[in-house]
């Protein structure tokens, strides 16, 4: 009888060591999802900030191109260039690299429909007697710069989305 109740003693906890074993490794990977959902929250709560950011100096940017005003419009510019490097800085969990990939392309075609603005303004505000802009092309360059634009914020709107597909 001794023998039995020790197997049975031996029995139940080796049953207990395993429920331990088994309860920490689910309790492991239950932790590294959560840490990879936490991580992967921060990571879209900076680019929240910085788009807002970015979006407020757009908005500056807008408002000098509504007046006319090609310094001030190189001044919005540069700083959304620096909300725009802010993005590119911001280090991405593994699972949100492509999201970050589409973000930071989306605002590189931004910055370059700013850059093209910028220079059509510049070629007409230089223009002058001698040397006048040539307004036959005009048009196409506004819908070039345009289609840039909007080639940026649909990259923009891509790398939400993938965002808003992923498991949360």
């Amino acid at each position: 009888m001794k023998k039995s109740k020790f197997i049975r003693v031996v029995g139940v906890a080796c049953a207990a060591v395993m429920a331990v074993v088994l309860l920490g490794g689910c309790a492991g990977q239950n932790n590294q999802a959560t840490e990879q959902q936490k991580a992967n929250r921060q990571y879209m709560t900076q680019v929240n900030q910085t788009m807002e950011d970015l979006a407020g100096k757009l908005d500056g940017f807008s408002d000098a191109v509504a007046r006319g005003d090609l310094v001030t419009m190189r001044t919005q510019a540069d700083n959304a260039f620096k909300s725009i490097e802010d993005l590119n800085k911001i280090e991405a969990p593994e699972d949100m690299k492509k999201i970050q990939a589409e973000y930071v392309e989306g605002c590189n075609d931004l910055k370059d429909a700013m850059n093209a603005y910028i220079g059509l303004y510049s070629e007409i505000e230089s223009a002058t007697d001698d040397q006048p802009f040539d307004y036959g092309t005009y048009d196409e360059r506004l819908k070039a710069i345009q289609d840039q634009y909007d080639k940026g914020i649909g990259k923009l709107q891509s790398g939400d989305n993938k965002a808003s597909e992923l498991p949360s």
